[in-house]
């Protein structure tokens, strides 16, 4: 486990809508995706998905014990989806694709993100009307690792 963990200044902490699952993450990610493809509008019921990137070895379940529901990506990979089995909150990505890190759906932490350097991704799928700030970094679909 990282000392990102161990260290308040350095980490946050996150949940779901009930309360039962909670986990702590590092403050910084390694990125973060405003995501517009259709599979991110459906699980949000929104125009679009927040993903905090993050490495695994630096997250840290601390109350409950999250459900799994798997699915195919458009890449091909397998995606881990854990939500909460009580309020349906949907919490973290992990992706067989990318085994170093996870993507944490940044409306479950505690504190909000500041999306101003937010990666716009899936821009292919956008819904009309959704504005993307003129200096944000975009791809039609997902960048390449």
């Amino acid at each position: 486990m990282s000392e990102a963990i161990g260290n308040s200044d350095e980490c946050q902490s996150g949940g779901c809508q009930c309360g039962h699952i909670r986990y702590l993450a590092p403050r910084k990610p390694l990125a973060l995706y405003i995501c517009h493809c259709t599979e991110c509008q459906k699980q949000s019921s929104s125009a679009f998905g927040i993903s905090f990137t993050i490495r695994r070895d630096t997250f840290k379940v601390v109350q409950g014990h999250p459900a799994f529901w798997t699915r195919q990506t458009a890449s091909g990979h397998t995606l881990e989806c854990a939500f909460c089995r009580n309020c349906g909150s949907r919490l973290w990505h992990q992706s067989s694709g990318y085994l170093e890190t996870l993507n944490v759906k940044a409306g479950s932490l505690d504190e909000p993100v500041d999306l101003t350097n937010a990666v716009h991704i899936w821009t292919s799928s956008k819904l009309p009307g959704v504005d993307i700030p003129d200096k944000a970094l975009c791809y039609p679909k997902e960048p390449d690792a």
